[in-house]
């Protein structure tokens, strides 16, 4: 069992590798008991993005405060907070920050996509 914040938690920040401004914080993990999911907080700086990428493993994703675009299987799609999706595997997406605040989402994978 857990309960915490997401505030005492240490991020990995992504700057590279086609990723712009990125931020990863894994809330739930096989740590704390959890071994069929990983449940991890994204924060997507303004002008930000994840790469464009593809993997054999689906994700779903919440967004919790900002507004920016996912970018699915050659579509591009709003995203604000409220917003979810179930991105499938094997289809290039690519989430990225269209607004002026930290655009934030949840993501859930299983353990081979953390």
């Amino acid at each position: 069992m857990i309960i915490s914040h997401q505030d005492l938690l240490e991020g990995q920040k992504f700057d590279s590798n086609g990723a712009k401004g990125v931020l990863r914080k894994v809330l739930i993990c096989q740590n704390e008991g959890w071994n069929d999911y990983v449940m991890r907080l994204f924060e997507v700086e303004a002008g930000g993005h994840s790469p464009k990428h593809s993997h054999p493993w689906p994700h779903i994703v919440y967004v919790t405060g900002g507004t920016g675009n996912l970018y699915f299987d050659g579509k591009d799609h709003e995203l604000r907070s409220g917003s979810f999706a179930y991105v499938t595997e094997n289809k290039e997406h690519q989430f990225s920050n269209r607004g002026s605040e930290k655009l934030s989402f949840i993501c859930i994978v299983p353990p081979e996509g953390n």
